[in-house]
């Protein structure tokens, strides 16, 4: 078989099967105007900006044509209505979304320091954000699922892994996929069975996308190649590695591998890009796109959001990536 058909291939579950569903926070994100340290004196802020790494995922996999649903809460509020329609109005299944009459909507406070790196004020777990359950709603989603996307960021809401649990048996059985995005905090690792938990989420993975580090995180072991060849023993079909401004690789299971280089932008926030990569990513393979052309938008699509200020301002639509591609320069080797 030519090496373009074998690449063409994937033992992720076609989008006609059902939707891809995630399964996480969703908060709204308000931003520090200014650089600087923290929240310790009065500053301007700009927002609410829909947020949180799920719902980001969601938006760019139903934005690019990708069926997608989330399970999550919010709170009875404007913060919660702004996130719930931006995901309407973008193509994804909202039914999932519980309201809490009691509890806010998550939030997070951002201020970036001068060296880039950020400061952040939480409110996620004393709020709707933590109050996923498994609802009528949400067994109804799952029993017409076709991929389970799981984000190493939702061991941080307290019961999630009952959820993630059923819902790997119901999607599993049905023939459909998982893909994991290990983008797990390390001090949650060390929390309870998190780590076994974790574990199993791997050995039912299809296709891994970390980014950096998380290769090994995954793996459990340090090296790119002996990380790569660790993930596939224990079933990976394929690893769509995040390298930044360094573009992306394919990995596939058969030996294959495709490099995609990054575009050239100006970042202005680059919050959400590696969750609009994976939502474009697992979108476009489902769509049944080769791996170049899914590495390609996944890219493209990470890229433009950084250009926005706002975590899932720059999420884009096919055409929108389209446009994007054609008159953005590449970093080439």
């Amino acid at each position: 078989m030519p090496m373009d058909a074998i690449l063409d291939q994937t033992r992720l579950a076609a989008d006609a099967l059902g939707p891809t569903v995630v399964i996480g926070e969703i908060l709204v994100e308000i931003m520090a105007k200014s650089r600087g340290d923290g929240f310790l004196e009065p500053i301007e802020l700009i927002g609410p900006y829909p947020s949180g790494a799920p719902a980001i995922f969601v938006d760019q996999c139903a934005k690019i044509g990708g069926q997608a649903a989330i399970v999550a809460s919010v709170g009875d509020d404007d913060f919660g209505r702004i996130n719930i329609e931006r995901l309407r109005s973008d193509g994804a299944d909202v039914s999932a979304i519980s309201v809490s009459p009691d509890y806010p909507t998550g939030s997070a406070f951002v201020r970036y320091r001068d060296d880039g790196s950020r400061d952040f004020v939480y409110n996620i777990g004393k709020s709707a954000a933590a109050l996923v359950s498994l609802t009528a709603e949400v067994k109804a989603l799952f029993a017409r699922a076709g991929h389970l996307h799981v984000m190493g960021t939702a061991f941080a809401i307290p019961g999630v892994w009952e959820i993630m649990d059923h819902a790997i048996g119901v999607i599993k059985l049905r023939g459909g996929s998982v893909s994991l995005d290990p983008n797990l905090r390390k001090e949650l690792l060390g929390l309870g069975q998190t780590q076994e938990r974790f574990a199993r989420l791997v050995d039912v993975a299809d296709l891994i996308l970390p980014s950096g580090d998380e290769l090994f995180t995954a793996a459990g072991v340090e090296g790119e190649a002996a990380a790569v060849a660790a993930l596939f023993s224990r079933g990976v079909t394929e690893i769509a590695l995040k390298r930044g401004e360094h573009g992306s690789t394919f990995f596939g299971a058969d030996g294959s591998r495709v490099d995609c280089p990054a575009f050239k932008v100006t970042e202005v926030d680059p919050t959400g890009a590696g969750d609009c990569f994976g939502g474009a990513y697992v979108a476009c393979r489902r769509l049944g796109m080769p791996v170049s052309k899914a590495l390609e938008y996944a890219n493209a699509a990470g890229a433009r959001n950084v250009t926005v200020q706002g975590p899932m301002e720059g999420a884009a639509s096919r055409l929108q990536l389209d446009e994007f591609i054609t008159v953005t320069p590449r970093n080439r080797p």
